[in-house]
């Protein structure tokens, strides 16, 4: 840890846009003055994150990398009951086999980007530990106490489910307020935790922490508030989310070419803002990508530095190289090089034909191939294409219409991949 925070840090969080509400304006004097430990709060509800939770775990570096240190808080014990907080319906209770189970998937997305070494001093905590051994009356005599239901049901989170007549609110997920409060109370005593960071969803029980804290402690705790916006794009609809689903950090659940492919589909429109959220860029080289936004949009050169810094960060160096040479093979000879797992990841959005590897012993006809995947209406529209060269076979350009494939022509393990024109493809599968 560095001896003296960055006295800019702060203003540079501002300048992001990464701040989006605090419960004391002092915080930023604070964190000039000397380092500061500070948590956030991970819900274990899969075992990967999804690049929504990315931004948090962003953030978490950031003050690392100015001076501070992180605490990475997994609910073991919240996440069996589920935060209320911007859900319209109460979410599946999870055993502790599957908890489990997600936090180990989910500590290793955060050691893909805290520094986790033991000369940093940061840490990934568990809030089972210090809750399991709380006994209900305990609770409820130690720190119930402290808490008005008049109160509560004054937070967002909780109105906004109490209005909804249809599902309302359980007293577990009532109570979920109660537990995130004590951690930030037990992270202030053992820790000497002074900050917790969250969500602007997590408002509410950020503070009710703090309230928690002050009346324990005292006015003069010292203790802080920090939200951050949730990311939405442009047009409203939630980031993170693809026609296939989330995106996530995890690579067995959502492969780095995929990965590296949702960025480069960012839109104008969300690029420089995710620039400043995601990446650790100097803010002047992102505004010269703004700039290029308008005077070279076709270069893309936004999105493509956003898809490379964020696939570097979440799966290193050696899948960015991978991911890179199996986007230039989509539109190249390259593609004959890739291995199956690489081709799928190109293809995934392409229709796929499965057919006998015994025919191509015999020989398949182009123009029939074409025709039966539905890349041409008929066995005539598919020779005019092939004759005036717009069919290709695995990239290269086909235009004798009497033309065979054979065996040889399989490529990845047993594929054959159809283009008509410049993006229409297709993948034969052969077994």
């Amino acid at each position: 840890m560095q001896k003296r925070p960055d006295p800019g840090f702060f203003a540079e969080l501002e300048a992001r846009e990464i701040v989006k509400q605090v419960t004391d304006p002092e915080l930023a004097h604070a964190l000039k003055k000397e380092p500061m430990t500070l948590y956030i709060g991970f819900d274990p509800t899969a075992d990967s994150l999804h690049v929504g939770g990315l931004l948090p775990l962003v953030t978490l570096r950031r003050f690392q990398l100015a001076g501070h240190r992180p605490i990475a808080v997994i609910g073991g014990a919240t996440g069996m009951i589920g935060d209320p907080s911007g859900k319209t319906q109460e979410r599946s209770l999870l055993d502790d086999e599957k908890i489990a189970h997600n936090l180990k998937g989910i500590t290793k997305n955060i050691a893909k980007v805290l520094d986790l070494s033991p000369a940093s001093d940061a840490k990934v905590l568990n809030n089972a530990d210090w809750t399991r051994s709380v006994s209900y009356i305990e609770f409820l005599r130690d720190i119930g106490k402290h808490f008005t239901v008049n109160h509560m049901t004054a937070k967002e989170s909780v109105r906004a489910r109490l209005e909804d007549r249809e599902h309302g609110i359980s007293y577990t997920e009532f109570s979920y307020m109660l537990l995130q409060a004590y951690d930030f109370l037990v992270l202030k005593e053992r820790e000497n935790c002074l900050l917790q960071v969250g969500g602007s969803d997590q408002w509410g029980n950020i503070t009710a922490g703090i309230d928690l804290i002050r009346k324990v402690h005292g006015t003069n705790a010292g203790v802080y508030g920090m939200t951050h916006p949730l990311v939405m794009k442009a047009d409203g609809t939630k980031f993170g989310k693809s026609e296939q689903g989330a995106i996530w950090l995890d690579p067995d659940r959502t492969s780095p070419y995929q990965f590296y492919q949702y960025f480069i589909q960012t839109t104008d429109a969300d690029v420089i803002r995710l620039l400043r959220y995601y990446t650790f860029l100097p803010l002047e080289e992102i505004a010269a990508l703004e700039n290029s936004l308008k005077t070279e949009p076709e270069k893309r050169a936004s999105q493509l530095t956003l898809a490379r810094e964020l696939t570097r960060m979440v799966h290193g160096d050696s899948e960015l190289s991978q991911v890179e040479r199996t986007s230039h093979a989509l539109f190249g000879s390259a593609i004959k090089e890739l291995d199956e797992r690489s081709l799928l990841d190109v293809m995934s959005g392409a229709p796929t034909t499965q057919k006998s590897k015994d025919l191509l012993s015999q020989g398949i006809a182009l123009v029939d191939l074409v025709s039966e995947t539905g890349l041409c209406s008929s066995k005539g529209a598919a020779r005019k294409d092939i004759t005036a060269g717009g069919i290709y076979v695995n990239n290269d350009r086909v235009n004798d219409a009497s033309h065979v494939l054979k065996t040889a022509d399989l490529i990845s393990g047993g594929y054959i991949v159809l283009r008509k024109g410049k993006r229409t493809y297709h993948l034969v599968a052969f077994r």
